[in-house]
């Protein structure tokens, strides 16, 4: 017994298994380790062509694919691409009760909240900033998509009426951009409010005889659309964009119609006069610029 134990104490270990990649070319795994510098894949799909991108080709070219599909980007992202040189300085937003209705339908609304929070590293979906574009101070506001929908909520209704207090109390004009499934429907009535909540809110803009101009992104649809995101003075647009209120399968079963291929889309809507233009995305910080220049005509501080 006591020579099979020392047997087993020297037998040698098992050869770690070698894959076939290894054998033909053992340098590949070293070119895809994970110590590459980038942050999450590096292949990204083109929703519009299914083709794979790679993603510092897409970093360069501001998110919009080889086919010219304009990729949802946060607000981190927005306000670097639209003010001059990428600097400008983070206003707060509000504090709101986190779950005013204590609502709960297969998961509590704090654990909704709390994983958006956490995949989106903000707060609520409103994000403020104040900076200069074409030397002119300005307060823009975005919404983020990639928390919870861009759902307006009580808290979204809160930044914007903060963004629109920022930009009247430094006489400067407002810039939102907009991106939004609709209401938060875990806010019951008090999310419907907040339509009406923004809409007064532009009027301090208007009565300061302030510019408050809107960037449809893609999507832009329900109560959103029915409210801040069609009472600008000036309506630009991405291409390709989602702007609408209810959806197309809902609108063609009601009307029971086929609709085109383009409905609801930023160049529809252009050619429909509720869109005044459709800018890419490299282009909207010059855009904004001539507009803000026209607009303000000197009764804004500029550089």
């Amino acid at each position: 017994m006591a020579d099979e134990k020392d047997r087993t104490a020297v037998a040698p270990a098992p050869k770690a298994k070698v894959s076939w990649l290894d054998k033909i070319a053992p340098g590949v795994r070293k070119m895809v380790s994970r110590h590459t510098g980038f942050a999450g894949n590096l292949w990204i799909k083109d929703p519009n062509s299914g083709e794979m991108v790679y993603r510092p080709d897409l970093e360069q070219s501001l998110w919009v694919t080889p086919s010219g599909g304009h990729m949802r980007i946060g607000p981190a992202q927005r306000f670097a691409y639209t003010f001059d040189d990428g600097a400008f300085e983070r206003l707060p937003a509000p504090e709101t009760p986190d779950d005013p209705l204590q609502f709960t339908d297969d998961k509590p609304y704090r654990e909704r909240l709390a994983a958006a929070r956490k995949a989106a590293g903000d707060k609520d979906v409103m994000s403020i900033a104040v900076g200069k574009i074409g030397g002119i101070e300005t307060v823009v506001l975005v919404q983020n998509f990639g928390f919870m929908g861009g759902s307006l909520g009580t808290a979204a209704g809160e930044g914007f009426i903060a963004a629109a207090e920022a930009a009247a109390a430094r006489k400067a004009p407002m810039v939102v951009f907009t991106a939004a499934g609709g209401a938060r429907m875990q806010e019951g009535a008090l999310s419907l409010m907040q339509m009406a909540r923004t809409t007064l809110a532009i009027q301090t803009l208007k009565q300061a005889h302030l510019p408050y101009i809107v960037v449809l992104t893609d999507p832009t649809t329900g109560g959103v659309t029915a409210s801040y995101a069609m009472l600008g003075d000036v309506h630009l647009a991405e291409p390709g964009a989602l702007i609408g209120f209810a959806g197309r399968r809902v609108i063609e079963q009601t009307i029971r119609q086929t609709l085109p291929p383009d409905f609801q889309r930023s160049e529809f809507l252009l050619d429909k006069g509720m869109v005044d233009k459709v800018v890419a995305r490299k282009d909207l910080p010059g855009v904004l610029a001539a507009i803000l220049r026209v607009l303000t005509a000197g009764r804004t501080r500029a550089a």
